[in-house]
């Protein structure tokens, strides 16, 4: 039945019939699961305009253990902090993963020690793997050939993506030293140059154009 759902919103989402809604993960621990307000409408509007989807024009939150979870084949996390999940969250979080659902990770800077850890509980016979350059989900409407775009410097380590493959269906997407959604706020937040944060919002519509089709 949750299945049903997912799948159901994603019909809607083809069929252009209803604006489709996406969702932010809220979670425990302390971590500001909160951050980047503004880049989630700005990554709706560019894919409503380049990729001729029918999202709704601003996102929801969502608990990661609420059963509103399967109402969204799309769901964004991040953070700079701690996260904690308890064993209903774990439990609700496979199930919406293996039932359809698609969770976007995105490291805003200290996420990666607790998500990991976190992520083990939830799918504790998987590791997260390196996702090579020639997936889907690099080569939607737009082509990465070198994988993620580097949006922020932090460490000045090389982006990484990475996926937890359940079934061979990359269920949940982890992007690390990237930082796409700060590519994706108001140009006024972090005052990024334009090529950049065109570079991130592509890759974000590629992202959510593979959650949708990889649903069905």
């Amino acid at each position: 039945m949750r299945k049903f759902w997912i799948l159901l919103t994603v019909i809607s989402f083809f069929a252009h019939s209803q604006p489709v809604k996406i969702a932010k993960l809220k979670y425990d621990g302390g971590g500001d699961w909160y951050a980047n307000k503004t880049a989630l409408p700005n990554l709706i509007e560019f894919c409503n305009e380049q990729i001729n989807t029918n999202l709704a024009i601003s996102e929801d939150v969502v608990d990661v253990g609420s059963p509103d979870l399967f109402l969204y084949p799309y769901v964004y996390m991040t953070g700079h902090g701690n996260v904690v999940l308890n064993n209903v969250q774990v439990e609700n979080l496979r199930n919406y993963l293996t039932s359809g659902g698609f969770l976007h990770i995105d490291d805003n800077y200290g996420l990666d020690q607790f998500i990991r850890i976190e992520m083990k509980k939830v799918f504790p016979e998987l590791e997260f793997v390196e996702i090579p350059f020639d997936h889907p989900i690099y080569h939607q409407k737009f082509d990465f050939d070198k994988g993620l775009p580097k949006i922020h410097q932090h460490d000045g380590k090389p982006p990484k993506g990475f996926g937890l493959i359940y079934e061979k269906r990359l269920v949940c997407f982890y992007t690390f030293e990237s930082d796409l959604g700060n590519g994706w706020e108001d140009q006024s937040v972090y005052n990024d140059p334009q090529e950049i944060r065109i570079e991130a919002l592509k890759m974000g519509a590629n992202i959510i154009s593979y959650a949708f089709t990889s649903a069905l």
